[in-house]
């Protein structure tokens, strides 16, 4: 049997099993659990009710703009005709390019996080989603990711719009924050994601959308959060 590491017997002590710990506490005791050298991710799981009364199962992916961000670095490139790149690097893009940065996306050798990309250039770069698509750097105006506005597009991402998909399953996960928020941030975030998560209920769903919510850090102790 694998022996358990010190530091996992510690903040094992923290387990609790009482559904009904206000979701306050509980952000303060992930927080307490995030015992690592790094800035560990505070992350939330939902596990959603997907079958609707007519059709097939309903597919979630949307953003959420965070209040207080979402602490991740994102390397942020953008695809623009010539006379858009000083806007783009005005607002803050890591990366900016044209045909010279679908080359590099076509050769696979490419290090950024999240492309942003101009409706006239959607036509160059769709035959290339087999490279982006696997990785979700696919363009989707959805997303927030087609833009012609780029200013607010990267600032967007820059200040914590964060994407989220359902599994096949039904579970989603977010990060909201970081173990070096305040309580008060982590909290505002967390109410912030179930609202938009919530508003994204279908009609054709009956009952509770969101079945489960559990709340961790990248390596705490995940807990239940339960009803009031």
């Amino acid at each position: 049997m694998k022996k358990k590491s010190k530091r996992y017997r510690e903040i094992s002590k923290n387990i609790i099993k009482d559904k009904k710990t206000n979701i306050k506490d509980l952000l303060d005791l992930v927080k307490k659990n995030s015992t690592t050298k790094f800035d560990e991710s505070i992350d939330v799981s939902l596990r959603l009710n997907l079958k609707q009364s007519k059709g097939g199962d309903f597919s979630l992916r949307t953003v959420v703009n965070l209040p207080n961000g979402s602490g991740k670095k994102n390397i942020i490139a953008v695809l623009c005709e010539p006379d858009k790149s000083n806007e783009a690097k005005k607002a803050g893009a890591d990366i900016v390019g044209s045909d010279d940065l679908i080359e590099k996306i076509a050769s696979g050798k490419f290090n950024f996080t999240k492309l942003i990309c101009t409706p006239a250039m959607m036509n160059k770069i769709g035959k290339h989603g087999k490279v982006l698509g696997p990785k979700g750097l696919m363009p989707n105006p959805k997303l927030g990711t087609v833009a012609i506005d780029l200013t607010k597009a990267v600032k967007d991402i820059k200040t914590g719009l964060v994407e989220i998909r359902n599994d096949k399953d039904g579970n989603l996960s977010s990060s909201i924050g970081r173990k070096s928020f305040s309580s008060d941030n982590l909290l505002e975030n967390f109410n912030h994601f179930i609202e938009s998560v919530k508003k994204e209920k279908p009609e054709s769903i009956k009952g509770e959308f969101i079945k489960s919510t559990f709340i961790t850090s990248t390596m705490g102790i995940s807990y239940k959060i339960g009803a009031k």
